[in-house]
């Protein structure tokens, strides 16, 4: 038998939160019937949802497994720029908005769906003209403009397989997934706007390209409402995205793809330190992302939603892209900071066009929090009717603030557990039926059976355990680019080959609420207790003087492991050892004397990858007196040495 990972069962949360008789009234789901129906059958479910999309010819089969390889609706034949504009065409929506932009300084662009429709057959048209076909890959290397968007649904109009990657990632992480990939086309814009500086965004290409001999030609988008930023282009291999556009006819159909043709590849990090890059395919993607969208996000036609990530990750992929828009939604899109000029541009925006569901991350609210509730309490936030939660589990404390300070206390949240891998949402509350608890994903979403098991595969009925998904779903990963050994034993070797690992451990409530205690390789095994780094994080954000929190285990000689904790004050509070005293005793009350923090550092910012995600792998290194691991990732690589001198200059030799 093997040794079980198991978390002690530390942070006791018993608040709940339901939809007002108002909201469930309107609302797209507001029974159990959903659920009910995806239960008794969850292939019917996933059919049900796949024909109300637009298919060329239908499938012969609803799934195919081989495990742990699956096909979804095979030999159907469907395209995803299709279903995300011309059927729209069709209706009332060709004069819809579908993409409000704003850029960071205060310029708005719209784009109607016939307006955008005309963009993305023009793009892809004029990517023909380059030698793009079915198949081609093609990397994108972008600011957050709308033609980041265009390039997307350009690429799935003709079946060119896209991989974009962060316009904040460096030259050499930029080489190294064009080179994986063996990508022909380069789409990249001169720049962009980050917090009042101008990002070079085709000078950094241009260093990659040197070490790309893939790469036949680059297009050079023009930011919107600007001239060019200064950079240099190669004649017979450089081309401006506006004089393609000029020359370019608005007739290009669809390409019939079938259902398993590969739509994108996206890289996310690996243990081994080489990215992997992620296939997703054409139709259980589409269906996937568009269940979701509609069923998690309630969406109406009258919604302005705004998604604040990067179309450089996967929620950009999903929640900005290719799920509203199936949707016939109107996308907000905005290019810059959330704290530029000020910290609270996110409500300025909020207010100006009235957004009513709004999705962002545990670590911007935060940053929210950090700066203060009297900055939203400035704008008319009253558009605001739903809001989400991406990218890692929210501490119950900031969710309450969230809920009270954006939302007014009347907007219910929906917290959304899901990966890279994953391609959609699939565990959360439905806004308009499931009570929402705070520090709680909710339950797996309709059709998608996920559970608690053991080291040894046992179901885990009470406590804690590992996360486990024990039966395919549409938009599910197909396999890694050029590695399916890799593939495999990533996520179908911990049990067997019908069970997805993602490597989180999780635990459930007695109504089968999961809360997501975090990635398995952060558990802290403290005197032999097991304790999930976020119930400690959570228990710190509690205390009103703590804006964000990072907690790691130090190599200890009598525990094992000592808690350390990293600590960012809210602005009104200033550091002292009093306050370290107090934070300690309060995590021994919220939670125990075996999670009491062993050091608290105070840290004015913590190490964050581009997206957001803490890098608690980097602050285990300081702790433990390690070599620095790879920064690269970094928003902020000299974040990470402000820590490790804070650190080094209290508790150095």
């Amino acid at each position: 038998m093997s040794e079980q990972v198991t978390f002690d069962d530390l942070l006791h949360e018993e608040r709940e939160f339901a939809p007002s008789k108002e909201f469930a009234e309107q609302a797209i789901v507001s029974d159990d019937s959903l659920y009910k129906q995806s239960e008794k059958d969850p292939l019917a479910f996933w059919e049900k949802e796949a024909r109300e999309l637009e298919w060329f010819a239908p499938w012969k089969e609803v799934m195919e497994w081989t495990p742990p390889h699956v096909k979804w609706f095979t030999n159907g034949r469907i395209n995803l720029s299709h279903n995300c504009l011309d059927r729209h065409l069709k209706t009332w929506r060709r004069n819809k908005a579908a993409i409000i932009w704003e850029g960071e300084n205060n310029e708005i662009k719209t784009f109607t769906y016939q307006q955008l429709h005309t963009d993305v057959c023009k793009f892809a048209n004029a990517m023909k003209s380059l030698g793009v076909t079915k198949g081609t890959r093609v990397a994108i290397y972008m600011a957050m403009v709308p033609e980041a968007a265009i390039a997307m649904l350009a690429c799935a109009r003709i079946g060119a397989i896209h991989s974009v990657v962060f316009g904040g990632f460096s030259p050499e992480s930029l080489s190294d997934r064009i080179n994986d990939a063996q990508a022909e086309l380069l789409i990249t814009s001169d720049g962009g706007w980050r917090r009042g500086n101008i990002v070079p965004l085709k000078n950094e290409a241009d260093k990659a390209l040197e070490n790309t001999p893939s790469i036949k030609n680059v297009v050079i988008v023009k930011r919107p409402h600007g001239e060019p930023f200064p950079c240099r282009v190669k004649d017979g291999r450089d081309h401006w995205y506006h004089r393609l556009m000029e020359e370019a006819s608005a007739d290009c159909p669809a390409t019939e793809l079938d259902s398993e043709d590969p739509l994108y590849t996206l890289y996310t990090s690996g243990t081994t330190g080489k990215p992997k890059g992620i296939v997703h395919t054409t139709g259980g993607y589409s269906v996937g992302t568009y269940a979701t969208t509609k069923y998690v996000f309630d969406l109406k036609d009258e919604d302005i939603y705004w998604c604040t990530a990067d179309v450089g990750w996967v929620t950009g992929h999903s929640y900005i892209v290719y799920g509203p828009l199936q949707c016939g939604a109107t996308v907000l899109m905005y290019e810059g900071a959330p704290n530029y000029p000020e910290n609270d541009r996110f409500w300025e925006i909020i207010e100006r066009h009235r957004v009513s569901v709004f999705y962002t991350a545990p670590t911007a609210i935060r940053a929210f929090m950090k700066w203060g509730h009297q900055l939203p309490a400035k704008h008319d936030l009253s558009s605001l009717r739903l809001l989400g939660s991406v990218g890692e589990p929210i501490n119950p404390e900031a969710w309450m603030w969230y809920h009270k300070h954006i939302g007014g206390g009347n907007c219910p949240i929906v917290d959304t557990w899901w990966q890279t891998e994953t391609g959609s949402i699939m565990i959360t509350t439905l806004p308009g039926y499931g009570k929402a608890k705070p520090g709680y994903a909710g339950v797996p979403f309709p059709g998608i059976q996920a559970t608690i098991l053991d080291e040894d595969g046992n179901e885990v009925e009470s406590g804690s355990g590992l996360l486990a998904v024990t039966h395919p779903w549409p938009s599910m990963l197909r396999t890694i680019w050029g590695d399916d050994e890799r593939f495999v034993n990533t996520y179908f070797s911990k049990w067997n080959k019908k069970i997805y690992f993602p490597g989180d451990g999780a635990k459930r409530d007695e109504k089968g609420n999961f809360m997501i205690l975090g990635r398995v390789d952060d558990v802290l095994n403290v005197s032999g207790h097991r304790i999930g780094t976020m119930e400690v994080e959570s228990a710190l954000v509690d205390h009103h003087l703590v804006a964000e929190a990072a907690v790691v285990g130090r190599k200890h000689d009598l525990k094992g492991q000592a808690v350390v904790a990293f600590v960012t004050l809210k602005a009104r509070a200033t550091m002292s050892d009093a306050i370290k005293d107090e934070l300690k005793k309060h995590v021994a009350t919220k939670i125990g004397a075996i999670a009491r923090p062993e050091e608290i550092i105070f840290a004015a910012d913590l190490p964050k990858t581009r997206s957001g995600k803490i890098m608690r792998r980097l602050l285990r290194d300081i702790a433990d007196g390690n070599a620095l691991g790879d920064t690269t990732t970094l928003a902020d690589p000299s974040v990470v040495e402000m820590v490790r001198e804070q650190y080094e200059e209290k508790y150095g030799d």
